[in-house]
């Protein structure tokens, strides 16, 4: 979880395994859910408030964005 300037290049680098940390320690490298802000202060209070919700939270943010899990990379790169 995180705020980027560039999505597709984010996904890119963790794919790639380029980034260390969270990431490449336990290869996720999948994009299963975005937000997407014009205003950067207002992207990091919503990465905030969703990194403060309980697990279950983000599960159900994710399983009604993306009940399939599926890597959603493929679909924003079209």
């Amino acid at each position: 979880m995180g705020v980027t300037s560039d999505l597709i290049e984010r996904i890119w680098q963790h794919k790639e395994k380029l980034t260390k940390g969270f990431a490449s320690k336990y290869n996720a490298n999948k994009l299963g859910y975005y937000e997407i802000y014009n205003d950067i202060e207002l992207a990091i209070a919503r990465e905030k408030e969703i990194k403060n919700g309980s697990r279950k939270k983000k599960l159900e943010l994710i399983e009604n964005f993306n009940p399939n899990w599926e890597d959603l990379y493929y679909e924003i790169i079209k």
